[in-house]
C-alpha cells in the first residue's frame, strides 16, 4: 500500500492532469480529489520543487504539470516522496533486504514488491487523469 501523501499526490496529479493544461486552484484540486486542502498544499510545493508542476499566483493562475502525463509514472511519484515500496526493505522491517541476510519472507516479499513496482512503473498520470474524467461524467 502506498503512502498518504503518495495517494494523495497520485490523486490530485491525476486532477491536474484531467484539466489538459487549464491552470487549477489548490482549492479546486482539494474537491476534485476530495483531498484535505491544507495537506494538498504542502504537497503541490513539494512537487513543485521537484519540476512536476508549475505555480503561478494572480488572475488567470493556477497549478499545471510541467511534463507531459503520460512521460510521468505513478514510481516517479512514489520516489519523490520516498515511500516505501521503493525501497528495497526488509518485510518484517529488518532493514534492508538482500540475498546475504534473508529473512524467511525474503523470497515472498522480493516478488511481491518487484509486482508493485512494475504495476507502479507502467501507471502514468495519463491513467489517473483518465479515472478523474470517468469519474466526472458519472457525477
Amino acid at each position: 500500500m502506498l503512502s498518504q501523501s503518495v495517494g494523495y499526490a497520485a490523486t490530485a496529479l491525476g486532477v491536474i492532469a484531467a484539466a489538459e493544461g487549464r491552470p487549477l486552484l489548490v482549492k479546486e484540486i482539494a474537491q476534485a480529489g476530495q483531498l484535505p486542502e491544507p495537506y494538498l498544499g504542502k504537497l503541490i510545493n513539494t512537487l513543485a520543487r521537484k519540476g512536476i508542476l508549475k505555480t503561478q499566483r494572480g488572475i488567470g493562475g493556477g497549478v499545471t504539470l510541467v511534463p507531459p502525463a503520460s512521460q510521468i509514472t505513478l514510481f516517479d511519484v512514489a520516489q519523490i516522496f520516498e515511500d516505501p515500496v521503493v525501497k528495497q526493505r526488509c518485510m518484517l522491517g529488518n532493514g534492508e533486504c538482500s540475498e546475504h541476510r534473508a529473512c524467511p519472507c525474503h523470497r515472498f516479499w522480493k516478488l511481491e514488491q518487484q509486482k508493485q513496482v512494475e504495476f507502479l512503473q507502467q501507471t502514468t498520470l495519463e491513467d489517473m487523469a483518465e479515472f478523474h474524467r470517468i469519474a466526472e461524467r458519472k457525477s
